[in-house]
């Protein structure tokens, strides 16, 4: 029902006629990809993940594995990034299904209403950026992947990945925040500055791009945006480090980017609603079927 925020209209289609409902939040989201999310986890919450981010080993290899997280630095530019950090302790499984956005990425991007009616976590990871770090561009709606793609159709967003990024530290002016370019998420065109392959984009740079927006965030803020906008970092001029989480949010049928397992133990102690996101298809095996199945 609509809360004080949403508008109702009615679309016809065929002899079908349409109720939809939206808000505000789903306006922007629709017209610029991606929207932020102010005091999306209390203090508590953000003390804990920072002590968390503590215990991190620091002299951790690439591609060194911390109990089930993994380090894999996905760009070299963009400082340390721990993998699978769901693992990593109860805080980052207090983010799975965090009331801050679960419903909403649900609504993007968990084919809501189907019979696929669900969500997956794509990707999870920590990530950990000091001076000189940052992250070209990528994505867009030109050519792009239709695991991230934006879409809208029939009163439903289907879109194929929605992604939480999670600030744990302020992130100001030259600090390294995410850069956006709102509305890219709908181009029918590459942007005229980006075109090359990925290698040209980090020779290139990523500063003076026309129509970005740099996103400020303050701790415990958190930018909700589709994977298909065009998007990438600044580099980090500050001296300190920027503290981000990153959830990869995808519908239930997905599969995980880097091929990820979660453990026993963590199946086994997350709520059943987590457990429904991290395991959506429940493995079938033999030994499982019981008498008269």
């Amino acid at each position: 029902m609509p809360n004080g925020r949403e508008s109702i209209f009615f679309q016809q289609i065929g002899g079908m006629i349409l109720v939809m409902e939206h808000d505000i939040q789903d306006y922007f989201f629709d017209l610029n990809g991606y929207i932020v999310l102010k005091n999306a986890v209390d203090p508590q919450h953000l003390r804990e993940l920072n002590e968390a981010f503590d215990s991190f080993p620091q002299d951790l290899a690439y591609e060194g594995w911390w109990g089930n997280c993994q380090r894999l630095d996905n760009n070299k530019h963009a400082g340390l990034e721990m993998q699978n950090i769901v693992e990593g302790g109860e805080p980052f499984e207090r983010l799975i299904d965090h009331p801050s956005w679960v419903n909403s990425v649900h609504k993007y991007c968990g084919e809501e209403g189907s019979y696929v009616d669900g969500l997956f976590i794509d990707e999870c990871f920590a990530s950990v950026r000091r001076t000189g770090g940052f992250f070209p561009f990528h994505s867009g709606g030109y050519q792009g992947a239709l695991r991230g793609a934006y879409h809208y159709a029939n009163g439903q967003f289907r879109c194929g990945q929605c992604n939480i990024l999670l600030a744990l530290t302020d992130v100001g002016a030259g600090d390294g925040g995410t850069l956006v370019i709102p509305g890219s998420h709908k181009s029918n065109f590459v942007h005229p500055t980006l075109t090359g392959s990925w290698d040209d984009q980090v020779k290139r740079g990523h500063n003076n791009i026309p129509g970005a927006v740099e996103v400020h965030l303050k701790a415990g803020d958190a930018i909700l945006f589709v994977d298909g906008i065009c998007h990438g970092a600044s580099a980090r001029t500050n001296p300190g480090e920027r503290r981000v989480v990153i959830y990869r949010y995808g519908v239930s049928w997905g599969n995980t980017r880097n091929g990820f397992r979660y453990s026993d133990e963590l199946l086994a102690r997350v709520t059943p609603a987590q457990r429904k996101i991290l395991q959506p298809i429940p493995v079938r095996k033999p030994e499982m079927a019981t008498a008269g199945v």
